[in-house]
């Protein structure tokens, strides 16, 4: 199993695995010169020297080149009080030559080799004459980004409708595939208002439960199904899977009774129908 470093580039983001090489006594928060598909890049140790499965490297592993001294850490300290101003010089061009982007973020290089600026827009954009005149600008080699909208919640920041700091701006490291299914198998109202974050896209937070909310459905007897319980029989019309319960009609009765699953004796699967065959 290979021995690796977890380093991360900028505050809750995605952790990449690095070949620690002659370095083995980095600790959490470390701040090392990696090299990167992008070149050299300064990032910060966020998980120590541990050993994974060979299915947890994609490609080949990068080296740690190096620790940060502090001449590095005031080098990029000074880069990164330049960003607010750089976007703006940006967004000012943007605007000139009327680009229809939204420049959201600009990120130096802990050494000023090269400046990114991350933008959403509706549609691709041709920016070759806007990188050159950023070039002129700022003398270095200019990157353009463009994100979604999840990624540019993420990098604004905000509060979301629990009262909280959003999840993708202050723990979560990686975006995960969020289905209405979930939200239908939650019983939540599919209205988009109720069910979309500050990104107009699904709640993160509707994945956080499916795992327990798929495994208790599977527990519970089917809708359709015949059941025997402590003090009666009935058939099963819904699922209240928070109280590990169904919703029982009861026979002679118009109402629904709650049976915790608990108390469910005996299960008599739901009778398939007779297919309906084309009379020729």
């Amino acid at each position: 199993m290979p021995n690796v470093v977890g380093i991360s580039f900028r505050p809750v983001t995605k952790i990449y695995y690095f070949d620690p090489t002659t370095f083995k006594d980095l600790k959490v928060d470390d701040w090392v010169i990696v090299e990167t598909a992008r070149g050299i890049e300064m990032g910060r140790v966020a998980l120590p020297l541990r050993f994974v499965s060979e299915s947890d490297i994609k490609g080949q592993l990068k080296p740690i080149l190096r620790r940060a001294t502090p001449v590095d850490l005031l080098m990029a300290q000074d880069y990164k009080a330049k960003e607010t101003e750089a976007m703006e010089i940006c967004s000012k061009l943007v605007s000139e030559m009327g680009i229809l982007m939204k420049v959201i973020q600009a990120d130096y290089s802990f050494n000023g080799s090269r400046l990114l600026f991350c933008f959403t827009a509706d549609q691709r954009i041709d920016f070759r004459e806007l990188v050159k005149e950023l070039a002129k600008n700022f003398k270095t080699r200019i990157e353009m980004k463009q994100v979604g909208a999840r990624d540019e919640t993420k990098m604004l920041d905000g509060y979301g409708r629990c009262g909280r700091r959003l999840c993708c701006s202050s723990w979560l490291t990686e975006f995960y595939p969020v289905s209405i299914r979930m939200a239908k198998q939650q019983g939540l109202p599919l209205a988009p208002a109720e069910i979309s974050g500050m990104c107009g896209r699904l709640l993160c937070c509707l994945s956080y439960e499916d795992k327990m909310y798929t495994e208790i459905e599977k527990s519970l007897p089917q809708i359709g199904s015949q059941i025997k319980f402590k003090t009666g029989v009935g058939v099963v019309r819904g699922h209240n899977i928070i109280n590990e319960a169904v919703f029982v009609e009861v026979e002679d009765n118009t109402s629904y009774i709650e049976v915790p699953v608990t108390e469910i004796e005996t299960i008599v699967p739901e009778k398939a129908k007779p297919s309906r065959k084309n009379k020729n």
